[in-house]
């Protein structure tokens, strides 16, 4: 009988941890869907919200590219999780080898997932790895509280090989590497000529309104002119829909040059930050997803300068 109960205790503790396991499965699964843009180009779009623990983080737009020699992977994600299904997601796709995987910048969405891709090379460019590691852990760390057990057990991985400008062929692919900063310091931006897919990071937002935690406003808009210049015939934006023309590049710069002007305009007639939060938003910017929230961070990133710059100074 004691042999019988030891038995039982067994079986029913294997089934808990079973049904833990599938119940976690379920319940964290990004429910990711590869769209094909062009030939062997596919896309994973993220919802246009906030990070919560209803989305796990899910915002971001990934990308991939089959190549005849392997995968090329653009963004790993928010976390392990993560990644570990867009990984699964591409292998439904193809058998081929994952031959790199490049990270457009350092914000926590778009290469948290890196522990999926540890068996290969992870590319960035010398300042975004720089960031990463400066300030990877403090963004796992917020982004465990606002998404929660999606980020279970998620680690900082840094990228392993330095990105330099420069145009490679992959099989049939031209890869053109650009260095367009603005949206942070160091932004990447993937220009495939073959396909005419243009890959921007988040230097381009579209029906999304743009995050400004690191930004420089005037080199983010030197970097759009040059997208803009591009002979590109599908724009990939870092968070929205995909755009067959440059409205998503004008939609950003018309926001951000909007957004400047307001905060100027602000600090001149000494509006104090919840004034500014306030201010009106324009028709043209109202569809736009998280348009006051945005404005409302944006305030807090940028407006503390402006008002420093544009304070008489007091005579004593």
């Amino acid at each position: 009988m004691k042999f019988a109960g030891l038995v039982l205790t067994l079986f029913f503790s294997i089934y808990a941890l079973f049904s833990t396991n599938l119940y976690a499965a379920k319940k964290y699964n990004y429910q990711l869907k590869a769209v094909e843009i062009a030939e062997n180009i596919y896309f994973f779009e993220g919802t246009r919200e906030d990070f919560s623990v209803k989305n796990g983080g899910n915002i971001v737009n990934t990308a991939f590219v089959i190549t005849e020699k392997g995968v090329i992977v653009i963004d790993s994600g928010i976390s392990r999780r993560y990644g570990e299904q867009q990984r699964a997601a591409i292998a439904k796709i193809t058998d081929k080898p994952i031959i790199g995987v490049y990270l457009t910048h350092h914000h926590p969405d778009h290469f948290l997932g890196n522990q999926a891709y540890m068996d290969t090379k992870i590319y960035a460019f010398p300042e975004t790895k720089k960031s990463i590691n400066v300030e990877g852990e403090n963004f796992r760390t917020n982004m465990y509280r606002m998404v929660g057990d999606w980020m279970r057990d998620t680690i900082i991985v840094l990228p392993t090989d330095i990105l330099t400008e420069q145009k490679i062929t992959i099989g049939k692919h031209v890869f053109e590497f650009l260095s367009l900063p603005g949206h942070t310091s160091s932004d990447l931006a993937i220009f495939e000529h073959t396909s005419g897919v243009l890959f921007t990071g988040d230097l381009v937002f579209h029906q999304r309104s743009p995050t400004t935690p690191h930004a420089n406003i005037d080199q983010w808009q030197k970097s759009l002119a040059t997208l803009k210049k591009l002979p590109f015939k599908l724009l990939i934006p870092g968070h929205g829909p995909i755009s067959k023309d440059s409205g998503a590049i004008d939609q950003t710069s018309d926001y951000l040059n909007w957004l400047v002007n307001t905060l100027k305009s602000a600090a001149q007639n000494g509006f104090d930050m919840t004034e500014v939060m306030r201010t009106k938003i324009p028709q043209r910017f109202e569809a736009m997803a998280l348009v006051r929230e945005e404005l409302m961070r944006s305030v807090t990133h940028l407006y503390p300068a402006l008002e420093n710059a544009y304070l008489e100074p007091v005579n004593h």
